[in-house]
């Protein structure tokens, strides 16, 4: 037996963007609707990713005790990393362990741009310790730790054409720390950034009917890439808090 792929995915683009329409509809208040469109990508993309990931809201530590700001959705290493801290709802997540970063907005424009490329820096900028890792007949070297992935998540764009040039010139105006990697409008389309030498944006986009499945799927992809998360160096975490 055959199943329809199309449909499956009809049903699962049309779930979401109805919950989105009615969070956007039935909340009023700003900052109430902000928190609970974050809420619906949140929910989303822990339905949706492999158990070896997790997603959270969270705040990421480093073993110098800097700290991040808070991200709406924090990608990182479920099976091999530790929450430093998990209460009330405030995560703090080693760096380490950290794949991808997420905003989520009602739409993107060049203000939630450069707020989520913000976020983003603050998390990049922390130091990542990498140890080696012990196997049956020795140890493999510690790794580089993998550049994090950075992305923007939102009902709409507010430009017409949805991601033309006031979006390049948005993330053209990015440094490297900053820069967006992935983004998604849930009506209009996905986009992907590759940047050249000198920091200049380019997009590859897709606007057809699956953006949501379009937009898992290539961020998916890009977790793969990164493999697992280098191993945490404790004893520097160990010795932070023993001074």
């Amino acid at each position: 037996m055959k199943t329809n792929i199309g449909t499956i995915l009809d049903g699962l683009q049309e779930r979401f963007e109805g919950e989105l329409r009615g969070t956007r509809a039935a909340i009023a208040h700003p900052g109430a609707r902000g928190d609970a469109t974050e809420n619906d990508w949140l929910k989303v993309i822990k339905e949706h990713i492999p158990k070896r990931y997790q997603a959270e809201k969270a705040f990421v530590i480093d073993s110098k005790g800097n700290c991040s700001d808070q991200i709406d959705i924090v990608i990182y290493d479920w099976q091999y990393s530790p929450l430093l801290y998990n209460q009330s709802d405030q995560r703090y997540i080693p760096a380490e362990s950290v794949y991808a970063v997420i905003e989520a907005k009602q739409k993107i424009d060049r203000e939630y741009i450069i707020y989520a490329a913000a976020k983003a820096a603050s998390v990049r900028r922390l130091t990542r310790t990498s140890a080696p890792i012990p196997y049956a007949e020795g140890k493999y070297a510690a790794r580089q730790p993998p550049r994090i992935i950075s992305g923007i998540v939102a009902y709409e764009s507010s430009w017409s054409p949805s991601f033309g040039e006031p979006l390049i010139s948005s993330l053209t105006a990015t440094d490297i720390e900053s820069q967006i990697d992935i983004g998604c409008a849930i009506i209009h389309g996905v986009f992907e950034t590759e940047y050249d030498k000198d920091g200049v944006a380019s997009l590859k986009i897709y606007s057809g009917k699956h953006t949501l499945v379009h937009f898992l799927f290539r961020l998916l992809k890009r977790l793969q890439v990164l493999a697992t998360a280098p191993a945490i160096e404790y004893e520097k975490y160990i010795s932070a808090f023993s001074e």
